[in-house]
């Protein structure tokens, strides 16, 4: 490709520079816990909230469990949960990473004043001159190298550089070129084609050890805007994974590893390529176990949780194992970007024991007082999990935040459904093929609230952006009553896609209850509507589990009303509420 610098710009008035120690990335300490003053937490949550979540806690569980009030923790809110030990990104570079590490047609290409600031701040980064902010990272320089790459080789014009972009370049770039190391000259300029000097280090860069010479290998293919097959990434995967730069042994650079992750998602990724993410790390800890279930349903929410709304897919697996409809959910405590409340973070504030293995899940699973379960990918996938603070300082979401999503760290003995939240239009096709490659009876994708599983109560805005709405579903269901190992690939499947009105099974339209990042609101509304409190969120469970039962085409929900029947009886008897309780108990237990 012509180049787009003048290969002898104009240089003035720069401080000298010296080479620049980047920061690594620990491994979040997720197993250490938070302890907060009890008069701390009642300060930064509001105590009259947190004594009504107490007080059902208290009557039902505490005294049986032993939990001390203490053990109860609080952060207050989702971003609390950050582990202390990752480092902060670079603001200034981790805003230019919003625009222009994206898609062929959502990227927004840089001012020119924006492209100074960053570049001014990488440059004085390097050079160990930055005061005031944070260092950018390596993997930050990775993530916006190779953003810049992808969009000169092989974006449409107008997501290609800007004229701003190219002066801010044409200025920078040999003054970078002089301090940079190798690995992100050669993400910048892998062909020595798109900068005016130092164009000979990209070519000639193969990478130290043969772990990094297969990504570099991988990596020329992605910044010239290909793609890769599906045991090839298989391969970089393994050959990189899991990172311990906490312990100073990282099998590559992050900074290479960044570039590949984020330009796999900027060239938007393949059937093959997806599939190589969702199967990578299948058998990590082994075969999974086989829990000896009729139905069990795996739910895939985005790992990054919810910021806004009110999140109640834990308290939907809780009416939905009352009768015998098994959910296994699986996520984080915190992830990037969002860092938003997730289920992790409610069961461990509950005092629900979030270290369990697949095996002790599937457990609880079959546990007929229980029947739902919780695992943390800390646990069931450590090589994907040491990524979550290389993924804050990407920005944007990897192919992991769609594959993460369709996962069985349990298999059951029969009928096993999963279900997905997406929100961008043309993720819900990838999902529903990963499901049916998973070779489960019934998959489904909804566009949630905040692209969670939560459809809503709430009346359609006038002013909804366009695309698909809130509350689309699709999916397919086989009428196959071969367990879900057995399962042939090429078994018919019955497909579907429909927009779910609430109004049209009897809801009245309500606003949908925000929680604004806090942990404890979310579980009050939860507590509260499984304690038979009728409003927006008892709504939204009934809804979300007499729905999902229908469109999956579970036992006993061929007619929708009957299935949101079937749920409202789960609430209003205490059943829903006890089997929650019972988790929290028996999760200590097994």
């Amino acid at each position: 490709m012509k180049s787009l610098l003048n290969p002898e710009p104009s240089i003035s008035s720069f401080s000298s520079i010296r080479t620049n120690k980047f920061p690594k990335f620990p491994i979040s300490d997720t197993n250490s816990r938070l302890k907060f003053p009890v008069k701390d937490q009642n300060r930064s949550i509001g105590g009259n909230s947190r004594l009504k979540v107490k007080a059902v806690l208290d009557s039902s569980t505490i005294d049986q469990l032993g939990i001390s009030v203490h053990d109860i923790r609080n952060p207050g809110i989702s971003s609390t949960y950050r582990g202390s030990k990752l480092p902060k990104p670079n603001q200034t570079v981790l805003e230019a990473h919003a625009r222009v590490c994206t898609g062929p047609t959502q990227t927004k290409p840089l001012t020119e004043e924006q492209a100074f600031k960053v570049l001014d701040t990488i440059l004085r980064s390097v050079g160990g001159n930055l005061k005031d902010e944070e260092e950018v990272s390596r993997a930050q320089l990775g993530a916006f190298f190779a953003a810049m790459t992808i969009r000169a080789n092989s974006f449409p014009e107008v997501t290609q550089w800007s004229q701003g972009e190219r002066r801010a370049m044409n200025i920078f770039w040999p003054l970078l070129v002089r301090v940079l190391p190798h690995d992100l000259i050669f993400i910048a300029d892998p062909e020595g084609s798109i900068m005016g000097a130092g164009s000979s280090i990209g070519p000639q860069y193969v990478g130290s050890g043969t772990n990094e010479m297969r990504l570099v290998g991988a990596l020329r293919e992605v910044l010239a805007g290909g793609h890769l097959g599906y045991e090839e990434v298989q391969g970089v995967l393994r050959d990189v994974l899991p990172l311990d730069v906490e312990n100073g042994k990282s099998r590559v650079s992050e900074s290479l590893l960044s570039a590949f992750l984020i330009g796999q998602r900027m060239n938007r990724e393949t059937d093959r390529e997806l599939k190589a993410y969702c199967l990578a790390f299948d058998n990590e800890l082994g075969p999974p176990p086989v829990a000896d279930v009729r139905s069990l349903t795996h739910y895939g929410e985005p790992y990054d949780g919810n910021t806004r709304y009110f999140r109640s897919t834990l308290f939907v697996a809780a009416v939905r194992s009352c009768y015998n409809e098994s959910c296994l959910l699986h996520g984080v405590e915190w992830m990037p970007p969002k860092g938003g409340v997730t289920e992790e973070q409610m069961l461990k504030y509950m005092g629900a024991n979030t270290s369990l293995s697949p095996i002790q899940a599937k457990e609880l699973l079959e546990d007929e007082e229980v029947g739902f379960a919780y695992v943390s990918q800390r646990i069931s996938q450590p090589s994907l999990y040491s990524l979550i603070g290389l993924r804050e300082h990407i920005k944007k979401r990897p192919p992991l935040a769609t594959t993460e999503k369709v996962q069985q760290f349990v298999r059951a003995s029969g009928r096993e459904s999963i279900v997905a939240g997406f929100y961008h239009e043309g993720f819900e096709e990838p999902l529903l093929m990963l499901m049916k490659r998973r070779g489960v009876h019934s998959g489904l994708v909804v566009k949630g609230e905040e692209g969670a599983l939560s459809m809503t109560t709430r009346l359609r805005s006038v002013n909804a952006s366009r695309g698909l709405p809130v509350n689309y579903c699709s999916g397919f269901r086989s009428s196959s009553v071969s367990s879900a190992i057995e399962l042939d690939a090429g078994v018919s499947r019955q497909t579907f896609s429909v927009e779910i009105n609430a109004g049209d099974y009897g809801f009245e339209p309500t606003d949908t209850p925000r929680t604004d990042r806090s942990v404890l609101k979310n579980i009050e509304l939860g507590l509260a509507a499984l304690s038979g409190q009728k409003g927006p969120a008892y709504d939204r469970i009934v809804l979300n589990a007499g729905m999902v039962d229908h469109l999956l085409g579970c036992d006993g929900a061929q007619d929708a009303v009957v299935a949101l029947e079937r749920a409202r009886e789960a609430i209003d008897s205490g059943k829903a509420l006890k089997r929650l309780l019972n988790y929290i108990k028996v999760s200590h237990k097994v």
